[in-house]
């Protein structure tokens, strides 16, 4: 197959375009911006492969996305693109809404296009999949309960409500226009070439440095913690495997409170760090106003991808928060990086 993937310089889709270059025979085209989150080098090791093949364009720019569609003919889409920072998307919602809805029905109404114009056999196996969070169903009181994909939608920030639309858009263009379409829902992820600005390497960098580690309120936020790695193979069993006009929702089986984690960051960091003079890391602990609208507990019932697609995570949350411990301390280069700016002036493969 031929894939198009749409943020794929981002933290998940890079994720998603190394999995399938490295581990199968499909070929990729990434789709991706640049924004401040896209990060060619986390594709560094894949870059030169025949297989690959990146644009720099923007989801909202019809004209540009049409003549991607034209020149590479995909055979499905996986749909990443999008802002995903909640506390940016309160600090400044319209970019939201111009990527994550604007840009969603933008890819759609294209996707559209050129699906209707292939012919019969082409047109039977394209699809459309559209990769989103499970912070659309806003959260959960009861200790006992869990996303399902059935959950009714609740979003809770102006990033969730972004997505909830996209969400709603591609259901529309399925059932309206017939699109074949896929949705997935995943809960957190953590792992490799994370941008600075999230809870797990804003931890480890700061602990590293010396600097406060911010938690919001108590910590007491519950979430389920999906290795990316993890979520990537979801993702590829879902475009190759799942049922048209399905929906998936994808969790790592660890629910943690976020207090928690960074107990758990800086215990590693202690283990893996013994001579750092920040020891111990939880010392640096510091509690910080919550944000507005903070959801409490997400929880995701994963149950249908495992029974239908044969899918489960291979990461506990033990193994794969040690495993991305000893990456960042590892790549330290790659951080530094991206924490200065220096990632985007000198974009690897793009001409200036």
């Amino acid at each position: 197959m031929k894939i198009l993937v749409t943020g794929g310089a981002g933290f998940i889709g890079s994720a998603v375009i190394r999995q399938i270059i490295r581990n199968t025979n499909d070929s990729v085209v990434n789709l991706d911006k640049l924004t401040y989150a896209g990060n060619l080098e986390s594709l560094a090791d894949i870059i030169g492969s025949e297989r690959y093949a990146f644009e720099q364009v923007d989801i909202c720019d019809r004209t540009e996305v049409e003549r991607v569609f034209r020149e590479y003919h995909p055979d499905a889409v996986m749909h990443l693109a999008a802002e995903s920072h909640v506390d940016r998307s309160i600090d400044g919602p319209a970019a939201f809404i111009e990527t994550n809805i604007v840009g969603t029905y933008t890819l759609l109404e294209v996707a559209r296009q050129y699906w209707q114009g292939l012919d019969d056999s082409r047109k039977a196996g394209f699809r459309f999949h559209h990769i989103s969070t499970d912070e659309v169903y806003g959260d959960l009181d009861d200790p006992a309960e869990l996303f399902i994909e059935a959950t009714p939608y609740a979003p809770s920030s102006p990033y969730s409500a972004s997505k909830a639309s996209s969400d709603h858009l591609v259901r529309a263009w399925s059932r309206t226009y017939g699109l074949p379409t896929l949705i997935t829902n995943c809960s957190n992820n953590y792992g490799p070439y994370h941008f600075p600005e999230k809870l797990v390497p804003l931890i480890i960098l700061n602990a590293l440095e010396g600097k406060p580690l911010p938690v919001y309120g108590k910590g007491d936020q519950i979430r389920d913690w999906l290795h990316v790695e993890d979520h990537a193979r979801a993702l590829y069993k879902v475009v190759t495997e799942g049922e048209l006009g399905e929906t998936y929702n994808i969790g790592g089986h660890n629910e943690k409170k976020n207090i928690e984690v960074v107990h758990a960051l800086c215990a590693l960091l202690d283990e893996l760090r013994p001579d750092s003079p920040h020891c111990p890391h939880a010392s640096l602990i510091t509690h910080v106003q919550d944000r507005p609208g903070h959801d409490l507990r997400y929880a995701i019932d994963a149950s249908k991808i495992q029974r239908e697609l044969n899918w489960t995570p291979i990461e506990t949350f033990e193994s794969g928060i040690r495993k991305t411990v000893e990456w960042y301390l590892n790549n330290l280069q790659w951080c530094r990086r991206v924490q200065d700016g220096s990632y985007q002036r000198e974009r690897l493969g793009v001409k200036a």
